[in-house]
């Protein structure tokens, strides 16, 4: 448990996220381990260093987005060939990521800030131009600080509390969402148990939002809560654990300033809803070059029957709507283990329910929660686990042990046609056109559920022990939903491509 204390470098964050999916691109490791330049200087110098971390993570990544992702079109308009619809972007990030932490026997503390900006970004709030940057958040600010207390080899209990990461399985439903720029992070309080039979975390707190020129906050608001478990002894070839999570948004949210607030991190309906599910999912090696994993979730409770787009006065007297939803993904892999290049292919399915009616007063479609969706469901990031069949085939090898190749292909499909398509940040492709006239994605029960099908090529190389590079390109074929949707509009296919350069320092 101790490694967990150090606020990690990027890439070590990233491969330890990646490592247990099974079907997901694996960045490749560095020829050798590296803390960063400060720290192997001032261990070598003093062996007792090694309690601390000093160092700073710099990425930059130059993005090409045509014909569909966020623009000043939005993505309602993914796809059109509208003359006003802008859908053509090309922008660069970059992030600085500077840290210091301590790790003793019983206490530990991190502190880590984040400098992101978004260069020739059409990404925009028109009611706050130059604030609403999605991955934009200013010169630097407070990513992480939080102290912990404890030491699981001696005792059983520990208290990690402060601005913290958290991440929890595969990141479907809680991850630290590191893709983007500005990443996700909690005003939190956890407490640990743990013992030979079970481990749980059980946490409370809020989601930071990231507002550019102002220092990032949580919202009393929005309140987030849970409490997630592991049982080690439960099998010996299988990870099994299980989670609740609680998510309370409550109606005064929609009074507050968030006009600089961008999305993904703009303050979301009221809602008070609650997610259960469990998770098994086969050891490395386990079942010799055999693996699997499933994982169900269900969700029950209440939320506002629109999202907060609409006036204050209005939005705090919405009706609530009754909610029950649930999602489940069944994955299977096999690799050639005896092969030096490791080739696997694995197949997976993906499903969150959607709602069967918008004027029954009920909710059925799946809240993803705070996950880190470009895991999963496409690296164009155009989907989320809302109203939606992902079905995925992964083809991954290691040509050299410094160099990675991942090719992938999904087919999507909307779970319901009487309801939306929902966009990666859980925001439904909603536009005023009139249903049947193919003006806009509305509501359309008689399309095709038929959205697309995407193909992914990402390619990792670990130049040197303390720089990584990654190409990715992508190509999106729009379905008969997204022709049907836009039929008065027009439509073409999508592309997207990406250089990403990480250095460890």
């Amino acid at each position: 448990m101790r490694t967990t204390h150090h606020t990690t470098l990027l890439v070590l964050t990233v491969l330890l996220a990646v490592s247990q999916l099974h079907a997901q691109y694996t960045p490749p490791p560095t020829p050798r381990p590296f803390p960063g330049f400060l720290n192997e200087k001032l261990r070598t110098s003093d062996p007792y260093m090694a309690a601390w971390d000093f160092g700073v993570n710099v990425r930059a990544r130059e993005e090409v987005k045509n014909d569909a992702g966020f623009t000043d079109a939005g993505s309602n308009w993914d796809f059109s060939t509208r003359p006003q619809d802008d859908n053509n972007n090309s922008y660069l990030l970059t992030r600085l990521m500077p840290r210091a932490g301590y790790t003793g026997k019983w206490f530990a503390a991190t502190l880590e800030g984040r400098s992101s900006y978004s260069l020739g970004d059409e990404r925009y709030a028109p009611a706050a131009p130059g604030k609403g940057l999605a991955e934009r958040d200013g010169q630097l600010d407070l990513h992480q600080a939080f102290v912990f207390i404890g030491n699981h080899k001696n005792f059983p209990v520990s208290l990690k509390i402060g601005r913290q990461e958290l991440a929890y399985g595969d990141q479907r439903l809680v991850g630290h969402f590191r893709w983007n720029n500005n990443a996700r992070t909690f005003d939190a309080a956890k407490l640990r148990w743990q013992n030979a039979l079970f481990g749980v975390d059980i946490f409370t707190g809020g989601v930071v939002y990231n507002d550019h020129d102002n220092l990032n906050t949580a919202n009393s608001q929005d309140r987030f809560s849970g409490a997630y478990f592991n049982f080690p002894t439960l099998s010996s070839r299988e990870i099994v654990e299980a989670y609740f999570f609680a998510r309370n948004v409550s109606r005064g949210i929609v009074s507050d300033d968030w006009s600089g607030v961008a999305a993904p991190f703009r303050f979301p309906a009221p809602q008070d809803i609650y997610t259960g599910g469990l998770r098994i999912k086969s050891k490395p090696g386990a079942y010799d070059a055999w693996d699997y994993g499933v994982e169900l979730m269900y969700q029950f409770g209440n939320r506002a029957a629109v999202f907060p787009a609409t006036p204050p006065a209005t939005a705090k007297t919405l009706p609530r709507l009754d909610h029950k939803a649930y999602a489940a993904v069944l994955q299977g892999g096999y690799t050639w283990t005896e092969n030096k290049m490791q080739p696997r292919l694995a197949l997976l399915y993906s499903y969150g329910s959607g709602d069967s009616s918008s004027t029954d007063g009920n909710s059925g479609t799946f809240q993803n929660l705070f996950p880190t969706n470009h895991l999963f469901y496409g690296f164009m990031d155009l989907s989320s686990l809302q109203n939606m069949h992902d079905i995925r085939l992964a083809y991954t090898l290691k040509p050299l042990p410094t160099l990675s190749i991942a090719l992938e292909g999904h087919l999507h499909y909307l779970a319901r046609s009487t309801d939306y398509w929902y966009n990666v940040a859980g925001v439904p492709r909603n536009t005023a056109g009139s249903v049947g006239t193919g003006t806009g994605y509305t509501i359309n029960p008689s399309y095709s559920k038929a959205v697309g099908k995407e193909i992914d090529l990402v390619i990792g190389w670990s130049a040197t022990h303390y720089a990584q590079i990654e190409l990715g390109l992508s190509h999106y074929f729009r379905g008969d939903y997204i022709k049907q949707s836009l039929s008065s509009v027009g439509t073409k296919d999508a592309n997207y491509a990406y250089l990403q350069l990480t250095l460890t320092l």
